[in-house]
């Protein structure tokens, strides 16, 4: 298609500078073309086709990347072809006995999900952004999903794929768990943005879906003995599919956010407030709440229950309900869309996240904290922003922390060009003080000025 509306929806990801572009009108390259394969082999054909005439491929899934890697560049004099993969979203076969399924690279991860649980399986990959973006683009950012405890990040789910590059398709067609003969190919393909090829077919590990599913939730007294439970747990391999802490800030957001409650219920929330914030002498303004997901069997599920509780206590932790719970795991699919909301009243949002060595995380958090106050008093933002942080992920070695960032721009003249700046430094103090620059989202064009602050020169070259 070289339709006008098709061409523009196809020129952008989810970056707050992408959306603040499409809303100010302020559109700039978009790509010449829209193409949707329907298989394979279709794209083997456009991608041929393109190495003959010299045309640029940009692979799009599900829209939801938020590292740059969707834009057209200005300066580009080639035909530029938007790649829609989400004709090829079909399961092509699952195997019960070895517990895998081989899909299409457009499927998109709820629809995986709906269908996998219809014939009691699921893939246990669950990113925020699952409504939205497909198993190729999980594999092309090198993914993380929210229950990665029990089912692993995409490199650990992946048992094979095929990936159509200007010299070939490249794949293997073993099937077994793990082989040692030289070099794993997928670990080009996995995080490579787009950049090498287009990913076309994936074949996953699926799991029997758990008999509970349970929520939990939990509250400190601040923020430093939240993050030594999660590094406790984490040292004792005992954390449930999901566990997440939020700062206070967060926390104080998700409170706001609650829904409104009966009287009785209203009365009982009062008693609990005037249980925590007085007889256990609890801080508002510093306390810190953590979600939990649990699954497996009943058994299973009260264990780890039982044995989380008693670690959270030994921190000075206290239950805070399965409710809160639900609701808090929740809310991290609605961010989204209070940020899109907040474009309406002046507000400029984004998330980012880097992985840290336990031994930084709060210090990390800290410094990052701080240098965006400062840059957002630099930048003449009259209110106070939105400045916030939370443990998402936990490993032996460390944890992966989300930033989130908001302020309202009234009164500064480039809105865009301050929030750049000040994002800019944020990362800029992830670097300094021991963080990445991703954990899971990628990087690209976003901040592709940091790229050698983390890459050996010897191996970009390999990667050129």
């Amino acid at each position: 298609s070289d339709d006008p509306a098709d061409r523009l929806m196809h020129s952008h990801g989810h970056t707050c500078h992408e959306l603040f572009a499409l809303r100010t009108g302020k559109i700039g390259r978009i790509p010449d073309v829209v193409v949707w394969p329907g298989n394979h082999e279709d794209v083997e054909v456009v991608v041929k086709a393109a190495v003959k005439y010299d045309v640029c491929i940009v692979p799009f899934g599900g829209g939801t990347n938020v590292s740059g890697a969707l834009e057209c560049p200005s300066e580009e004099k080639r035909v530029i072809v938007s790649l829609d993969m989400t004709e090829m979203d079909r399961i092509l076969w699952m195997d019960v006995e070895n517990l895998t399924v081989h899909v299409e690279a457009g499927i998109i991860g709820q629809d995986l999900e709906r269908k996998l649980a219809e014939k009691g399986f699921t893939s246990g990959h669950e990113p925020d952004s699952l409504e939205f973006s497909s198993v190729g683009g999980w594999i092309a950012t090198r993914s993380s999903g929210m229950k990665k405890n029990v089912y692993g990040n995409i490199e650990d789910m992946v048992v094979r794929m095929k990936m159509v590059t200007p010299r070939g398709t490249l794949g293997r067609n073993f099937l077994g768990p793990r082989n040692s003969i030289g070099p794993d190919i997928h670990h080009f393909m996995l995080g490579s943005e787009g950049l090498l090829g287009v990913v076309t077919e994936v074949t996953l590990k699926i799991r029997p879906l758990p008999e509970v599913r349970r929520y939990g939730s939990l509250v400190f007294p601040s923020f430093e003995p939240g993050v030594a439970f999660m590094r406790e747990v984490a040292r004792q391999r005992c954390a449930p599919a999901s566990i997440r802490l939020m700062d206070n800030m967060q926390f104080q957001m998700g409170q706001v956010m609650k829904p409104a409650a009966s009287f009785w219920k209203a009365a009982v929330d009062s008693l609990k407030k005037i249980y925590v914030t007085k007889f256990k002498g609890f801080d508002p303004d510093q306390m810190a709440a953590c979600t939990l997901l649990f699954e497996g069997t009943p058994d299973e599920v009260a264990i780890q229950e039982k044995r989380l509780y008693d670690i959270a206590a030994m921190f000075g932790g206290i239950p805070g309900g399965e409710e809160n719970g639900e609701r808090g795991y929740l809310f991290t699919f609605v961010i989204a869309y209070v940020r899109d909301l907040g474009f309406d009243y002046s507000f400029l949002s984004e998330s980012f996240e880097t992985s840290v060595p336990w031994s930084r995380v709060v210090e990390l958090c800290r410094n990052v904290k701080d240098r965006v106050q400062r840059e957002c008093e630099k930048h003449g933002i009259t209110y106070p922003p939105f400045n916030s942080c939370r443990v998402t992920q936990t490993y032996d070695a460390g944890a992966c922390v989300y930033f989130y960032l908001a302020f309202n721009y009234t009164g500064v003249s480039d809105p865009i060009g301050a929030f750049s700046e000040i994002e800019a430094a944020a990362r800029d103090e992830i670097l300094s003080s021991g963080g990445s620059l991703s954990h899971h989202h990628g990087v690209l064009s976003s901040v592709s000025q940091f790229s050698a602050i983390k890459l050996p020169i010897q191996g970009t070259g390999y990667l050129i």
